[in-house]
């Protein structure tokens, strides 16, 4: 069996998934928590590490490929040539292994450098600390030729 890429309909791919499994398709569908600032709250969200796509593990002589395409949520095999491309089973086995590596590098890292879009300092640049709570973040700023530690709003926080 080979793994093949499917290209899905866009925000479609959690209906792609169920679908295929319904069928007794092996997928895979590799997602991360991804910390995003929205309303000036952090939130952390799982998304698609590959959006758009899905993959499938299948024999080139299965007779499931004729129903793939009119699976709901399916947009099209990802094909050259009119041949549907196969991927590695290695490739597909490293990103089943660093799933967590990926997974620990969202939102921001102590001593990343940020600029700050709003307030008394608006446009300084400073270095990221920690955050406080949900709303309110650490950061060290170059004041007077010292560093002083302020607390700061994570809405006015851009990297």
């Amino acid at each position: 069996m080979t793994w093949y890429a499917l290209q899905h309909k866009p925000a479609q791919g959690d209906r792609a998934v169920q679908h295929l499994q319904n069928q007794d398709i092996a997928c895979f569908y590799p997602k991360i928590e991804v910390e995003k600032i929205k309303a000036g709250k952090r939130t952390r969200k799982l998304e698609p590490l590959f959006p758009g796509y899905v993959f499938v593990n299948l024999e080139q002589t299965d007779p499931m490929w004729a129903k793939l395409r009119s699976t709901r949520g399916v947009l099209r095999i990802v094909s050259f040539a009119n041949r549907p491309a196969p991927i590695d089973d290695e490739v597909i086995a490293h990103i089943k292994s660093s799933m967590d590596k990926v997974a620990e590098q969202g939102g921001i890292k102590p001593g990343q450098p940020i600029e700050l879009d709003d307030g008394p300092f608006k446009g300084i640049s400073a270095i990221f600390q920690a955050y406080d709570g949900e709303e309110r973040a650490i950061v060290l700023i170059s004041f007077m030729q010292t560093q002083q530690q302020v607390k700061v709003p994570v809405s006015v926080i851009r990297n």
